[in-house]
């Protein structure tokens, strides 16, 4: 299975989905790169994948079970929560003037 073909993002949407208590997805357009596709479990952890094209990314996520949400919705980015690593990466940033 490629990286990133529908049966491989598949596995491991409904991987984390188990492992998570269900998820919803956002899946974002990024250009040339394809799409993300962003995990938020019930339990607020949180993940992404990349698929070659919107459409991959969404036929994944129905084949998984996962909800796609259309936008980004308050109560949605309120349920995420960070991890201290991502944090911890965050703080070590320094920002471009």
């Amino acid at each position: 299975m490629a990286e990133g073909s529908v049966m491989t993002l598949t596995s491991e949407i409904k991987s984390f989905a188990a492992g998570h208590g269900g998820a919803k997805a956002v899946i974002e357009y990024v250009g040339k790169r394809g799409a993300r596709i962003v995990l938020v479990g019930e339990d607020g952890e949180w993940s992404d994948q990349f698929a070659e094209d919107t459409g991959v990314a969404r036929q994944a996520c129905e084949h998984a079970g996962v909800q796609v949400e259309n936008e980004w919705e308050r109560e949605l980015m309120e349920q995420m929560r960070p991890s201290n690593d991502l944090w911890r990466s965050m703080s070590r940033r320094s920002m471009a003037r």
